[in-house]
């Protein structure tokens, strides 16, 4: 499936494409016809709104949770895992626009490459395969560790060999088995999440017969304290939430495998606003009442110790005995979903990769069920660095490979974030209306800019924490873990420019060619655009009504961005 298939290109003669546009298709419809079979539309839309709430909630919440509240304190935890928050939803809204209206496979990788620049989409594609290729063994031998809770008579590593086994299996499944899969998951998590909220309700409320503190209130916010270790504390709990959010840019990326992207994203993304308040908002809430930040037994958190689990805590400082088993059970299904997860990422960037002449073309080929075979392949073997895990080093070993990784999240955010703002200007340079744009994001541009702000912002604290880290015996070692990816991108954007000879920088957006993957199949009468258009600001009209006013200050800063605003 292909950008160009059910492509309405531009009649008039005096119509150009960018030359970005022709790299991005010449291939694309040659290599996927050699594998003659194309990405299936199989996912529902129940499945896509279970994609992005299992993506979101996973070992961030139920563990790194733990890490946030020990190094900043109840009320910077609080405070940054809803200013994340808010910094997803922009980010989710702007790639919701895009992938109405571009339901293509590789998403916001090809996004980056027509609207940025395509060496920028070279190097983001390629650092987003490689991060969930490299996370795959380690959410198996996570997964596998996970067992040692209950048991330790069957090595680690053949529970890693299991789970990876399963994974497998799913992706031989295809998009159907992935996605009911998920489906399973999330519910699972869901469910979880509605029983720790009232759980941590009547723990805070006193309501535990086997707790001897009582009441609790808002006690462990005055002693030991709000905030711990002042800004480096609240810096270091944007950096561990910003992490933990990673993953609910599947919705995107499951466009091209969507019976009908155009009804179903706009619908997942939505869900995405209660997800985040609901699930990891109040939770956070009552983790950082629950539990005094200065916990000893919240120092395991970093190293993904199910002990350290801040739920587990509460669970035990409550003595409710039976809580903790059932925690680690959720968070060992997490991961596995995680692992799923990095399947199905890395598999469907690659491909895209591949179709668009970016990667060695074998990877593009889709068998007649619509499983891209070598990508899959090359899954596995990945996979099998689970078996790392036997080595006395291991643990050094999965530190560097995760540091290939690190930032690659907080990069695809702000140029998700950047991609929208490029594409409405294209859209007003081109003298198109906005209201011919199927799906608009109910935070308009302006969202677009607040997300991207927060997410460079984060990526400043990354950085900054790398130079000056809480806690680490290393300072050299800890900053190249932790930024290692930043020029890792750059080396990979310059040796696209070099092997392309292309030193031009940023597409030009008056000849970028705006029908290109378009699919007027999934469009439907002007009255269900503009039902769709109401739903979208009708939650912004519930949530954030200043978004809807059109103050002249609004218009003025648009203006001069050179944006249009809506």
């Amino acid at each position: 499936m292909g950008l160009d298939e059910h492509a309405v290109r531009p009649s008039n003669d005096d119509s150009r494409i960018d030359s970005s546009a022709e790299d991005l298709s010449a291939s694309h419809d040659e290599d996927v016809e050699k594998g003659n079979g194309s990405l299936v539309r199989a996912l529902r839309e129940r499945h896509l709104q279970m994609i992005g709430i299992g993506g979101s909630i996973g070992a961030g919440l139920f563990i790194g949770s733990g890490q946030a509240l020990s190094n900043g304190g109840p009320a910077s935890t609080f405070l940054g895992f809803a200013i994340t928050g808010a910094m997803v939803l922009c980010n989710l809204q702007a790639l919701a626009e895009l992938a109405v209206i571009y339901p293509v496979n590789g998403a916001f990788y090809t996004y980056a490459f027509r609207f940025i620049d395509p060496a920028w989409g070279f190097a983001m594609g390629w650092q987003y395969a490689v991060s969930w290729l490299i996370m795959l063994p380690i959410e198996l031998t996570s997964a596998g560790l996970m067992i040692t809770f209950w048991t330790s008579d069957i090595n680690v590593g053949v529970w890693s060999a299991i789970f990876l086994v399963m994974v497998t299996v799913i992706q031989f499944f295809g998009i159907k088995g992935y996605g009911e899969t998920e489906y399973i998951l999330a519910l699972v998590k869901v469910i979880t999440c509605v029983g720790l909220i009232i759980v941590g309700l009547i723990i805070n409320a006193g309501g535990v017969p086997t707790d001897n503190r009582g009441y609790i209130g808002g006690r462990y916010w005055h002693d030991p304290g709000a905030f711990h270790d002042g800004a480096k504390g609240f810096i270091s709990v944007l950096v561990t939430a910003a992490f933990a959010y990673t993953g609910t840019e599947m919705i995107g990326l499951a466009a091209a495998e969507t019976v009908n992207p155009r009804k179903s994203i706009p619908k997942a993304t939505k869900q995405m606003l209660w997800c985040i308040v609901f699930f990891y908002v109040i939770n956070i809430l009552f983790v950082s009442l629950n539990i005094p930040s200065d916990s000893p037994a919240l120092l395991g958190a970093k190293g993904g110790n199910i002990k350290a689990s801040p739920f587990v805590i509460a669970a035990e400082l409550a003595g409710i005995k039976v809580l903790p088993s059932i925690i680690n059970a959720v968070i060992m299904l997490s991961i596995i979903g995680a692992a799923n997860l990095c399947s199905y990422g890395s598999t469907r960037t690659l491909q895209a990769l591949a179709a668009t002449g970016n990667a060695p073309k074998f990877f593009a080929y889709i068998d007649s069920k619509g499983r891209p075979v070598w990508c899959i392949l090359l899954q596995i073997a990945f996979g099998m660095l689970t078996f790392i895990s036997e080595a006395a080093s291991s643990e050094v070993v999965f530190t560097w490979m995760m540091a290939l990784s690190g930032l690659s999240g907080l990069f695809l955010t702000t140029s998700i974030c950047f991609t929208h703002i490029r594409f409405r200007r294209a859209w007003k340079l081109q003298g198109k209306n906005e209201e011919d744009i199927p799906y608009r994001s109910p935070f308009g541009v302006v969202g677009s800019i607040i997300g991207m702000g927060l997410s460079t912002i984060a990526i400043v604290a990354t950085l900054y924490l790398g130079i000056f880290p809480i806690h680490a015996t290393s300072r050299v070692e800890f900053f190249f873990q932790t930024c290692m990816a930043a020029p890792l991108a750059l080396v990979a954007m310059l040796g696209w420019k070099i092997y392309k000879r292309n030193w031009k920088f940023g597409v030009d957006l008056r000849r970028v060619d705006l029908d290109e993957g378009r699919r007027m199949d999934y469009y439907s009468s002007g009255e269900d655009d503009h039902e769709l258009r109401e739903k979208g600001s009708s939650l912004t009209k519930k949530v954030a009504p200043w978004i809807h006013k059109e103050p002249y200050p609004r218009e003025n800063v648009c203006e001069t961005l050179g944006i249009s605003h809506g």
